[in-house]
């Protein structure tokens, strides 16, 4: 379905006049999406953290340009600058969660790995789960004191105990995505060594993508050799490094491309690319459109 050109929507969601400040809203997913639906059907952004259970109904959701179906009981994970939207339906049941980092991470806590890479934003697992039966009821009941809290005239407390909640819920979800994992994906969650090392990877990626970094300067600063990293992404996703480099710059020229002002010229200066023809060249080998052509595919 052909979709406008990317927004980004902060200003009826959080305060934006405190973007420093810990920061948590629930909605009904039903309630949202009748009163926001021309918004959210378009492709758009958040500078937060948004987790979306779709507890009843089926349909499509889409993120960083890649269109997912889903069943009863799937929940979409968004970070922050991730290209997503809804499709036109309203008649979903659930709940829609915002927060942004620092609500629930702070001092480099262990919760800093839910919110990169094992539930958010690790672009080489689905951004979703379905999490089937069986937790429900506990789920239900976090939203459910969640909500209560939320209501409450107390402020003594309530950031530390909301926080509390939302941790839980995670931590419920995780363990049911893992176990699913466990018997469906060659991919292992586990917080062992090699998947820290990739994570740590895939964050100096985010870092320095546009810097231009050859494998061997990553590897440097991972204190392991080339053939190291090589062997770990190999094991990990299946990917080379190199590949993995030129994904993350590819996404963001996508982003890029739809929802900032830049034109295509200034997309290849903003990701490093001094001559741009040759950022054209090089989009097209890996999209096998021209940014134009990509451009016009979405809008």
């Amino acid at each position: 379905m052909a979709k406008q050109n990317i927004v980004k929507i902060d200003e009826y969601h959080l305060n934006k006049n405190q973007p420093d400040k810990p920061q948590f809203v629930i909605h009904d997913l039903n309630e949202y999406l009748k009163t926001n639906q021309c918004q959210a059907v378009k492709p758009h952004i958040h500078s937060f953290y948004q987790l979306i259970w779709f507890k009843k109904g089926s349909g499509e959701h889409s993120v960083d340009f890649k269109t997912y179906n889903f069943l009863d009981n799937a929940i979409f994970f968004i970070a922050p600058n991730q290209v997503h939207y809804f499709d036109d339906k309203t008649d979903y049941e659930g709940i829609l969660i915002h927060f942004n980092e620092l609500f629930l991470v702070q001092d480099q806590s262990p919760m800093e790995f839910f919110l990169n890479y094992n539930l958010f934003n690790n672009p080489y697992q689905q951004p979703s789960c379905c999490i089937g039966t069986g937790i429900e009821d506990i789920l239900d009941e976090y939203i459910s004191q969640i909500k209560k809290e939320l209501k409450s005239e107390e402020t003594f407390g309530k950031e530390l105990i909301l926080k509390n909640y939302l941790q839980s819920f995670l931590i419920q979800v995780q363990r049911k995505k893992s176990e699913f994992e466990k018997t469906t994906d060659h991919l292992s969650t586990s917080l062992d060594e090699k998947r820290m090392q990739l994570v740590k990877f895939l964050n100096l990626i985010d870092e320095n993508f546009v810097k231009g970094l050859s494998v061997a300067e990553y590897a440097r600063l991972l204190l392991i050799s080339s053939r190291s990293l090589s062997d770990l992404t190999q094991q990990q996703i299946g990917k080379t490094p190199s590949q993995m480099i030129h994904e993350r710059i590819i996404l963001e020229a996508q982003r890029l491309l739809i929802y900032s002002n830049l034109n295509i010229n200034q997309v290849g200066y903003r990701l490093g690319f001094d001559d741009p023809s040759y950022f054209v060249k090089y989009f097209k080998k890996y999209t096998t459109l021209s940014p134009l052509e990509f451009k016009k595919s979405i809008s």
